[in-house]
């Protein structure tokens, strides 16, 4: 099992819905994943709203592909990239540092994870 930004062994994010770039529940990358499924964050109204209003619409259930859609609080694994987007502008959604793969120090500190881990903001 890969490490999350803690060091130790990662743990999974979210079972249901199911997560992760290769649908088993953990924020776990590879070559295929172009978009860095690393950072298991904890869904906010003002996430949620912020990420569809740049395109990726995670509210809205998609049958089709055994989505339900999320709400406040749901666990998900984010793109790096977008949880970095979010936080330059005040709207990153609280994070899961257990659950949060290691390749998410390429591209965020520990310490903004850190200030933004869930129960803690």
């Amino acid at each position: 099992m890969p490490s999350n930004v803690l060091g130790t062994p990662l743990q999974g994010c979210c079972y249901s819905p199911m997560t992760g770039f290769y649908r088993d529940g953990y924020c776990r990358t590879g070559p295929d994943d172009k978009g860095l499924h690393t950072v298991c964050a904890v869904m906010t109204e003002e996430f949620l709203k912020f990420t569809s209003a740049r395109g990726n619409d995670l509210s809205t259930p998609r049958p089709e592909y055994d989505f339900p859609g999320l709400k406040p609080g749901d666990r998900w694994c984010l793109c790096v990239g977008r949880w970095a987007e979010a936080l330059e502008l005040g709207k990153a959604p609280p994070v899961v540092l257990e659950s949060t793969h290691l390749h998410a120090l390429e591209f965020v500190s520990l310490e903004d994870l850190r200030a933004h881990e869930a129960g803690a903001v």
